[in-house]
């Protein structure tokens, strides 16, 4: 069955700590083949059972300075107070050329800086059912100190003023479907006429209307 031509999307999901962004795009990605994923690099440490180079690049903080200095970065920020995080732009930028679409898992401030960049990006803020949800699953990761917690509920605070800037809202409940509710905004915005190549597609209808039209003729 021949497909329409696409561009690829840049696909933008944000939220706070703890409310499930990842498990949904872990979701997500099966049920969108074209999809990849952008590897944020971090100066934070490695949590148990993250890997390097599959769920971030863990970087020093002097690589990181150089990476941002050299302007490789198409967002980066500082999160809960000391942590460093950044996209790569030349990263998202290769799996567009070979015509894949990327999502980007950030935080509002790196959302803010690739809607400056990207202007046809797609922005979807993920939030928690309420406030005491958000709250019990960053305690119940237990990955993390009291002290770390609390810096994580405080960027929680800040980062829920931003969701109306946002293009798509999902309130998770339950992961799986969130990654259904992702994967139709996905579908959705890759077939806006400004990302298919509707020129390909009416000058080929055109073309075989007209061979029948005159071989119906003939």
């Amino acid at each position: 069955m021949r497909t329409l031509p696409t561009k690829g999307l840049v696909l933008v999901v944000s939220g706070p700590s703890g409310v499930g962004k990842g498990t949904v795009i872990r979701h997500l990605m099966p049920m969108c083949p074209r999809l990849r994923e952008s590897i944020s690099y971090t100066t934070r440490e490695p949590r148990e059972g993250e890997v390097d180079g599959r769920d971030y690049h863990f970087v020093s903080v002097q690589e990181f300075e150089r990476r941002k200095t050299a302007g490789d970065f198409l967002e980066w920020a500082v999160v809960h107070r000391d942590q460093s995080y950044g996209t790569s732009r030349s990263q998202v930028r290769q799996m567009l050329a070979q015509g894949h679409s990327v999502v980007l898992e950030i935080d509002c401030q790196g959302a803010e800086q690739v809607r400056r960049e990207w202007r046809d990006a797609v922005f979807v803020f993920v939030a928690p059912p309420s406030w005491a949800e958000l709250v019990r699953r960053l305690r119940g990761r237990d990955t993390e100190d009291e002290d770390e917690v609390q810096k994580r509920i405080d960027s929680a605070f800040r980062e829920m003023a931003e969701l109306c800037k946002y293009d798509y809202l999902i309130v998770n409940e339950d992961s799986r479907q969130s990654a259904k509710e992702l994967a139709a905004i996905v579908t959705g915005e890759g077939l806006r006429m400004s990302r298919v190549d509707c020129e390909e597609l009416r000058d080929r209808l055109l073309a075989e209307g007209q061979a029948s039209r005159e071989q119906s003729r003939a």
